[in-house]
């Protein structure tokens, strides 16, 4: 037991090792992109599915609240925490639109939609994203894989961020990460925090 989970650590230290050396740039445009949005009065609208709900609900409330340094709130709204919403969507339409519906009546023009899904292929998560480029916002994706659908609708202006791995779980650690570092790079911006 011990050797598998010395493991564990391992490979999740060795993944984060090779994505430094490939997301960086993604990362540094997503945070610019939310940056940008932010000092126009923009807001970001986050939604995912299971693991990845919970991280955009983790996001969402880094915005809103802090994430190290003490700051006014930013605009973040995760679309998987309003369950009577999201239960009358699937229950009245379908499930694939739970997100898609929000999107078209929180969001405007300017805004970002961070999609996140370590497959890529979540129907919900598509229909989401096409709602945000009938609505002109920007898509920010985080998926796994090989970015699957998701990476395939994404137009120039927006940015994928692709962790290019099988395990699920190592997935979640990447993205959780570059959530952190979202966050790391709009509040040093925002705060003028040396580097």
């Amino acid at each position: 037991m011990i050797d598998r989970i010395i493991e564990q650590f391992n490979e999740s230290a060795r993944l984060k090792l090779d994505m430094s050396d490939l997301l960086p740039p993604a990362i540094a445009r997503a945070a610019d992109q939310i940056l940008q949005c932010i000092l126009r009065d923009g807001k970001i609208l986050t939604c995912g599915n299971g693991g990845s709900a919970a991280d955009a609900q983790h996001f969402a409330s880094l915005m809103v609240n802090r994430y190290e340094l003490d700051r006014p709130g930013l605009a973040a709204i995760a679309l998987s925490t309003d369950t009577s919403v999201m239960t009358s969507i699937a229950n009245d339409d379908a499930f694939d639109q739970i997100f898609a519906r929000q999107v078209s009546a929180l969001g405007h023009q300017g805004d970002i939609l961070l999609a996140i899904s370590t497959s890529g292929h979540s129907p919900n998560i598509l229909a989401a994203a096409e709602a945000a480029r009938r609505r002109d916002m920007t898509v920010i994706a985080l998926t796994g894989r090989d970015g699957g659908g998701l990476a395939e609708q994404l137009s120039d202006h927006d940015v994928l961020i692709c962790v290019p791995a099988d395990s699920t779980a190592r997935i979640h650690e990447i993205h959780l990460l570059t959530l952190h570092c979202l966050c790391d790079a709009v509040d040093s911006a925002l705060l003028g925090v040396e580097t």
